[in-house]
């Protein structure tokens, strides 16, 4: 094993409105180009914002998605979901959500209505993952994976524990089906709690600070917002150490697809040809109907 070193570090930026209910920053797409990260396609970060008490749920309306899927986190708050399916759900702190749009589907996400009302801080995480181009049009489906649910690792020392919604850890696997060889796990860390990390030196990997600091391998310390973003090639390990009271870690890694990709607004194709399709089959009502 050789210890694999940070290459960059972000901090939030500039954050734009997503309906009303959505105040996101993106650190994938623009200091990282999109490439560097595949098949992480973007990741929008709501950092803590207070709600005040909403008696109609905020939220964002029918939208479409085809070609990649979309992986909800929430850390605090909760989601409710629907789409042109029939599917509906709500997924709060420490659930994720995990869409697959496929060939194509109208999607609806709002503040649950029962914490609208009461309003309150809202933190939450969306990637958008890419499809291989074999998948694109696989049909629309969703993972729930709940908290409650959810695998986990107990670290050394009552230092923690590590919850691995897709890949695996130490040899436990996360529930999360994926079309590419994905990790990501949320690790909660108790203070001088330590969690080891070996991923394949060629995945485009990440973490993001959710809560609280973070010493990575010893001697770099991050602290809440921060995103950062690892080598490749120099090596496969990396420590995690909590220097706060608490602290929650998102580590995302996948071997990137290699692809071309043809992107604009809510589709992520390979070709301008499939681009063109995408938006032909939106207007021809082919992803179904959500009011």
């Amino acid at each position: 094993m050789k210890t694999r070193n940070i290459e960059k570090v972000l901090h939030p930026g500039t954050f734009n409105w997503v309906g009303d209910a959505f105040y996101s920053t993106s650190f994938i797409g623009k200091d990282i180009p999109r490439k560097r990260m595949d098949p992480f396609f973007a990741l929008g970060y709501n950092a803590d914002i207070e709600f005040e008490s909403s008696e109609i749920p905020r939220g964002v309306g029918a939208h479409p998605h085809k070609g990649f899927e979309t992986v909800t986190l929430a850390y605090k708050g909760k989601i409710a979901h629907e789409d042109s399916m029939g599917n509906k759900g709500v997924i709060s702190e420490g659930d994720v959500q995990w869409m697959t749009a496929g060939s194509g589907i109208l999607h609806q996400e709002y503040h649950e209505e029962e914490w609208s009302k009461t309003g309150g801080l809202f933190q939450m995480v969306q990637m958008w993952v890419n499809l291989p181009a074999k998948d694109k049009n696989t049909k629309p489906h969703y993972q729930d994976l709940l908290a409650t649910e959810m695998t986990k690792v107990s670290l050394e020392n009552e230092g923690g524990d590590i919850h691995v919604i897709a890949g695996e850890y130490k040899g436990a696997k996360g529930k999360a089906t994926t079309y590419s060889p994905i990790h990501l796990y949320n690790a909660y860390l108790h203070q001088a709690g330590k969690a080891e990390f070996t991923l394949p030196e060629d995945y485009n990997t990440a973490i993001l600070i959710l809560e609280g600091m973070v010493k990575v391998n010893g001697h770099t310390t991050l602290t809440k917002d921060s995103f950062a973003m690892f080598e490749n090639g120099g090596g496969d390990t990396f420590m995690l150490e909590g220097v706060s009271e608490d602290s929650i870690i998102l580590i995302l890694s996948g071997k990137p697809l290699n692809e071309p990709v043809a992107h604009y607004g809510p589709f992520v194709m390979n070709t301008q040809e499939e681009l063109e399709q995408a938006f032909q089959e939106f207007r021809e009502g082919k992803f179904g109907e959500l009011r």
